[in-house]
């Protein structure tokens, strides 16, 4: 699409950092969410925000007032304290979390963007190298609590079914390509009965 100078004078381009660029003066700080953990920046904050716009993009995680994916929130000069920052657990460094943070403390999208943000690193988590993905919103959000507490649940609920899948895993079976050297004397394979199925059929019909 041909950039459309604004009609505030300057293009598109010239309201936007570019997503290999870490701005910390267009960023909202580190809150509650983040404190006492490893918070990402330079190399290390692009390259997950890089992961988030491409997430987000496949999951339809859309600002719908600005009309553009999400992740651009954070390269918006418009709005530097607005947008997402991200830590790595202290205690699990295999667990992200990002923290969110509006436009404003009103606005009516926060509940459906954080969770739209957590479905889709969540969802589509063999795109990146982390567990799971914990998301919440600023406490500058009038709904904070509220919104947060429905995401606690919803990170708790994720981790259980995590677990269970894991466990389920492990009672299923040895893993592909290991025989099984404990199985009881005189058992009979699925497809040796099969076999012994189909012979016996061929003998009645002869």
């Amino acid at each position: 699409m041909p950039d459309i100078p604004s009609l505030f004078g300057g293009s598109r381009a010239d309201r936007f950092d570019d997503i290999d660029q870490f701005v910390p003066e267009h960023l909202p700080d580190p809150d509650a969410f983040l404190d006492g953990h490893r918070v990402l920046d330079g190399d290390d904050h692009v390259a997950v925000h890089r992961v988030a716009r491409d997430l987000f993009e496949d999951r339809g995680v859309y600002d719908v007032t600005f009309g553009y994916n999400l992740a651009r929130l954070n390269l918006d000069r418009r709005h530097p304290e607005a947008g997402f920052r991200y830590a790595e657990d202290r205690d699990d460094p295999s667990i992200l979390r990002a923290e969110f943070t509006p436009t404003t403390p009103f606005c009516p999208q926060s509940k459906t963007l954080t969770v739209g943000a957590f479905r889709a690193w969540n969802g589509l988590a063999d795109r990146h190298d982390y567990d799971r993905v914990r998301v919440r919103v600023a406490p500058m959000h009038q709904q904070a609590d509220a919104i947060n507490a429905e995401l606690d649940a919803m990170d708790a609920g994720d981790a259980q079914a995590q677990a269970e899948t894991n466990d389920s895993t492990r009672v299923a079976g040895a893993p592909a390509g290991e025989r099984d050297d404990e199985a009881e004397p005189g058992a009979v394979s699925l497809s040796e009965e099969f076999e012994a199925a189909l012979n016996r059929l061929s003998g009645e019909k002869q």
